[in-house]
């Protein structure tokens, strides 16, 4: 019960990664907000977990006002913020409308930066606050037609050192990057599914084997933990070992 009496916030928590690590938090004995723009996940998620779901979309301003008011009426504290929600985006670079673009920095980009400016004074009595952003392998890394994904989560690296140094020391900012991480059992009923995955998915990996959701929850745990404390402003990249990996065409 490392964080018995503390208050966790999670945006995107409703499902995929965001549930898991609301769980994770829950099982540690946490008070967790989980904030999301699909309601129907939110509220099937509330009603199998001992969450506060508040629905919101991170982009806009007036939501990520109301969400810190709530938790700030609600418990007084906020010890762990854990940016999370993220969108991808569609097309090719010729096809794309710029609409789109617009949309993925807003929630993948704006949305953290929205979070941390209007959590900041409670996470900075919580002495010290724990902000992790998560990113993506593909801030490091590209397939082809990804440039909105990959740029805002290239930009969300770049937020996370600059948030550290700003809020240190009574804040310390990570990041993770996720690689490939399998959410289909993760989902609302409405779009679950079982795994689809092929032996050769797991054999390019290192590790041996594709990601799950706990993955990446037991990483919010250690770098919001104080095991972490002389952390701030790291990437931490759990892919299995995918992205360190030399390919050679034959």
């Amino acid at each position: 019960m490392r964080f018995a009496g503390k208050v966790v916030l999670v945006t995107g928590g409703a499902q995929g990664i965001g549930l898991a690590i609301c769980q994770a938090f829950a099982r540690e004995g946490a008070r967790v907000v989980m904030v999301d723009i699909d309601e129907e996940a939110g509220q099937e998620a509330a009603a199998g977990g001992p969450f506060q779901f508040v629905k919101a979309d991170v982009a806009e301003e007036d939501d990520v006002r109301r969400v810190v008011q709530t938790v700030q009426s609600q418990f007084g504290r906020l010890d762990v913020l854990v940016n999370n929600a993220g969108i991808t985006a569609t097309g090719t670079l010729g096809t794309r409308p710029v609409a789109e673009w617009d949309r993925v920095l807003a929630v993948n980009l704006r949305g953290p930066y929205l979070m941390a400016k209007y959590c900041a004074p409670l996470l900075v009595q919580a002495n010290p606050g724990s902000i992790v952003n998560i990113a993506s392998t593909r801030a490091l890394m590209s397939e082809p037609h990804t440039e909105p994904y990959s740029a805002s989560k290239g930009g969300l690296l770049a937020l996370t050192h600059s948030l550290a140094v700003s809020l240190g020391p009574d804040v310390r900012v990570n990041a993770i990057s996720p690689g490939w991480i399998d959410v289909s059992e993760w989902k609302k009923t409405t779009a679950r599914s079982k795994p689809n995955l092929r032996p050769e998915d797991h054999r390019q990996h290192p590790a041996g084997r594709v990601g799950t959701p706990a993955d990446i929850a037991a990483a919010c745990l250690f770098l919001s933990a104080p095991e972490a404390g002389f952390i701030t402003g790291a990437n931490l990249v759990i892919d299995g070992g995918m992205t360190i990996r030399m390919i050679y065409v034959d």
